[in-house]
């Protein structure tokens, strides 16, 4: 029996997989709601449905591009206390760098900005932020006294 899955099963396949299944355990997939039968119909559906996907999917990366050009123009500037070493008391997190791009009317969440290390130093550092899989922007942060 061909059939086409709406849901993730585990060690079958994701959503929207073509599987030949015996027959018993296809009607048990279409009768609990984790597949369907595989007709012409259904095939040209997944079809389509596959090709509005990819092109939802090409229209976020372009839009992921244009505000990875934008965060590169940037620099964000944090004010640190610092010792008489210039050793930075504490250092700047993921949530502040969050706020300060908020307040410049980008919306990011913490979970996308990676930071390799700590930033606890004077100076410029590096900060990769990932709007989408494929698009990572460069942000760079500088910590004055």
């Amino acid at each position: 029996m061909k059939i086409i899955l709406l849901k993730d099963v585990k060690k079958q396949g994701k959503s929207g997989d073509i599987l030949n299944v015996k027959d018993g355990y296809g009607v048990f997939l279409i009768k609990k709601g984790d597949a369907v039968l595989a007709t012409n119909n259904s095939v040209d559906r997944l079809d389509r449905e596959n090709k509005e996907k990819e092109k939802k999917e090409e229209e976020l990366i372009i839009e992921c591009e244009k505000i990875k050009e934008q965060l590169e123009k940037l620099n964000i500037k944090f004010k640190v206390k610092a010792g008489t070493s210039d050793k930075v008391f504490g250092s700047i997190s993921p949530k502040q760098i969050t706020e300060d791009l908020k307040n410049k009317g980008y919306n990011i969440d913490k979970k996308q900005i990676k930071i390799d290390g700590s930033i606890s130093s004077l100076g410029f550092h590096n900060v990769d932020i990932e709007l989408h899989k494929k698009v990572i922007a460069k942000l760079k942060i500088e910590l004055v006294k």
